[in-house]
């Protein structure tokens, strides 16, 4: 009796298996190739639970095509969730006040508070040296043979240690590639440089077989000018005991032209705006 239930329900799985394949024949045979590709995603859909992105732009694995590799980006392709900054003007430059620190300082070291005090002292220098240096910057000409300011390359530094470390620096330039910048500064590397040439000068003067430096004068000034075939002109006026003034001119026409455009800044005024002697 078992063994004859066992060959029934074989029997009716065999029935029930054949019945199946020739439905899905059937099917086949119907729908064709599209039939099958619309059953696949029809699958897919089921055991995923969404659609795949079929979109040209994208690929199967939900990405929006611009490298990101995550649909929720904001589009940048940083891979994260983080915005790139695009906006906001930066820092503004304030120099320090010069009154209010001076206040500060003596109310620190009647206090006793002397590192609030030196602070305060260091602030109130670094203010006056930046007043000097926006000055000296304004007495600079607008224009110098027929070059006009750079107004994005104006800079006054300063590190506010005891008059060592001030830079003011312009830009003339044209349209044609001819440029001459000026710098005016607190530099002892640069000084002891120039210091050295004017006391050996006039030996190597005498030795030098190829002459790309000699000594010089800018309006009664001691001065050593340069060349160099790719960068051109370096004309170096000391100032005093710690200052001096550095012009560079790239494709002036000769020495003669360099000088005539050096001697268009008022080296008087910005010795008298230092201090120097």
């Amino acid at each position: 009796m078992k063994a004859k239930l066992i060959l029934l329900a074989t029997a009716m799985v065999l029935l029930a298996y054949n019945g199946q394949a020739q439905a899905l024949n059937r099917l086949k045979n119907k729908v064709g190739s599209k039939g099958e590709q619309k059953a696949g995603e029809a699958i897919d859909n089921l055991f995923s639970g969404k659609k795949k992105n079929q979109s040209p732009n994208g690929d199967n694995n939900g990405n929006n095509g611009n490298g990101a590799g995550n649909s929720g980006n904001n589009g940048n392709g940083s891979g994260n969730n983080n915005p790139s900054n695009n906006s906001g003007g930066g820092l503004v430059s304030t120099p320090p006040d010069v009154k209010q620190n001076l206040i500060d300082a003596e109310a620190a070291y009647k206090k006793s508070s002397y590192g609030e005090a030196r602070y305060a002292v260091q602030q109130a220098m670094l203010g006056v040296e930046l007043e000097i240096g926006n000055k000296i910057l304004k007495s600079l000409p607008e224009s110098i043979s027929g070059l006009a300011k750079d107004q994005s390359a104006d800079q006054v530094t300063s590190t506010g240690y005891g008059w060592a470390g001030l830079t003011i620096h312009r830009e003339y330039n044209d349209t044609k590639d001819k440029e001459l910048r000026v710098t005016v500064a607190n530099n002892s590397a640069w000084m002891a440089g120039v210091n050295a040439y004017l006391a050996n000068g006039g030996y190597a003067q005498q030795t030098n077989g190829q002459q790309n430096w000699k000594q010089t004068k800018v309006k009664g000034n001691k001065a050593i000018i340069e060349f160099d075939q790719s960068s051109g002109f370096k004309l170096s006026v000391p100032l005093g005991q710690s200052s001096l003034i550095v012009y560079e001119g790239v494709n002036f026409a000769s020495e003669a032209d360099m000088m005539k455009a050096a001697e268009a800044v008022d080296i008087d005024g910005i010795k008298k705006q230092l201090g120097e002697q």
